[in-house]
C-alpha cells in the first residue's frame, strides 16, 4: 500500500503538466506563477510561520541561498513552464522535463565535484538522441534546417535550471525542515513575482483559472511534496526516485485522454529513448578497488 504514495505523487505532478497547458489560454503565465505560490503560502503559513520566526536568524544568514533557490526552482522554472504551454504540447513538455535527472548529473560535476561514469555518458547520448528524434518529429537532422519551437526551448531551459536547483539544494545544507524550506522558497518567490504580476494585463484571476490555481497551489505544491517525503521515509530515496521515470508516461497518457493530443510514433520512439537513457544514466557503477600487493602464503 505504501507504494501508492509515490505513484499518486507522480500522478499529481503529471497532472500539473496538463494544468500548465490548460492555464495558457485562461491566465497569464506570470499571474499563474504568482497566484500558485500565494495560495500555497496562505495554506502553509499557520503551520510554518512559527518555525520561521524561531529560526529568523538562520533565515537572514541563508537569505542569499534561499533567493537563488526560489529564483531557479520556482520563479523562472515554473514561469517558463507556463509560457511553454502557449506554443508546445503537454506531451513534449513532459518528455523534455524527464531529462532533469540527466541534467542534474552533469550539473553535479562542477557543483559537487562528482565524476561521470561511462554508463552515465552513454545514457546521456541515448536520451539526447531520443529528444532530437521526438522534437524533430522523426527527423534527426531537423534542427540543422529549422530552429527549435519556442515552447520546446522554454521547457529545455526550465529543465536545465531545475537541474541546477536540485543540485544546489543538495550542496547548500541549511538548518530548516522540509516544509519550512519549501515555505521560505515560496515566500521569496511571491516577493520576486509580485512586480511581474503587477505588470500583467489582468491582475485578478479569471473564473476558469481558479481550479487550475487550486490544483497547482495546493495539490502540486503541498499534497504531492508531503506524499513524496512520506514515501522517501518509508521506501528510501533510491526506490522512491525510480517512480519519477513514470512521470512522462503518465503525463503523455493524461495529455491524450484529457486534452485530446495525438500521440505519434516519434513520440513513442523518442520518449522511450529519453526514458531509457535517463534510467541508464542513474545506474550506480561500483568502482573496483585497486588490487593490493599479492603476498605469498607460506605452508608449514
Amino acid at each position: 500500500m505504501i507504494y501508492l504514495l509515490p505513484f499518486f505523487t507522480v500522478l499529481i505532478w503529471s497532472g500539473n503538466t496538463i494544468v500548465n497547458k490548460m492555464s495558457s489560454t485562461v491566465i497569464e503565465p506570470s499571474a499563474m506563477s504568482f497566484y500558485r505560490w500565494v495560495l500555497a503560502i496562505a495554506v502553509m503559513t499557520p503551520f510554518c510561520l512559527p518555525h520561521v520566526l524561531r529560526q529568523w536568524t538562520a533565515v537572514k544568514q541563508h537569505a542569499r541561498q534561499l533567493t537563488m533557490l526560489a529564483l531557479l526552482g520556482m520563479v523562472i522554472n515554473q514561469s517558463l513552464g507556463y509560457y511553454a504551454g502557449l506554443t508546445t504540447s503537454a506531451s513534449n513538455m513532459s518528455l523534455i522535463s524527464s531529462l532533469v535527472p540527466l541534467f542534474s548529473l552533469f550539473a553535479s560535476v562542477p557543483l559537487l565535484k562528482k565524476r561521470l561514469s561511462m554508463v552515465s555518458l552513454i545514457g546521456a547520448a541515448i536520451s539526447l538522441l531520443g529528444l532530437a528524434y521526438m522534437l524533430g518529429q522523426g527527423d534527426m537532422l531537423f534542427f540543422f534546417r529549422h530552429p527549435m519551437a519556442q515552447g520546446d526551448l522554454f521547457m529545455l531551459i526550465a529543465s536545465l535550471l531545475y537541474a541546477f536547483y536540485c543540485v544546489l539544494l543538495k550542496k547548500w545544507t541549511m538548518p530548516f525542515g522540509n516544509w519550512t524550506l519549501i515555505y521560505l522558497q515560496g515566500a521569496f518567490s511571491v516577493i520576486m513575482l509580485t512586480p511581474v504580476w503587477l505588470s500583467s494585463d489582468h491582475l485578478l484571476p479569471s473564473q476558469a483559472s481558479l481550479p487550475l490555481i487550486a490544483y497547482a497551489g495546493f495539490a502540486a505544491s503541498i499534497v504531492a511534496p508531503w506524499m513524496w517525503v512520506k514515501a522517501i521515509n518509508h521506501l528510501g530515496a533510491d526506490a522512491t526516485a525510480m517512480f519519477m521515470n513514470l512521470l512522462p508516461v503518465v503525463a503523455v497518457t493524461l495529455a491524450a485522454t484529457l486534452l485530446g493530443e495525438t500521440l505519434h510514433l516519434f513520440h513513442l520512439i523518442g520518449g522511450l529513448l529519453v526514458i531509457s537513457g535517463v534510467i541508464l544514466s542513474q545506474i550506480k557503477v561500483k568502482r573496483r578497488p585497486p588490487m593490493g600487493p599479492v603476498h605469498s602464503v607460506r605452508h608449514a
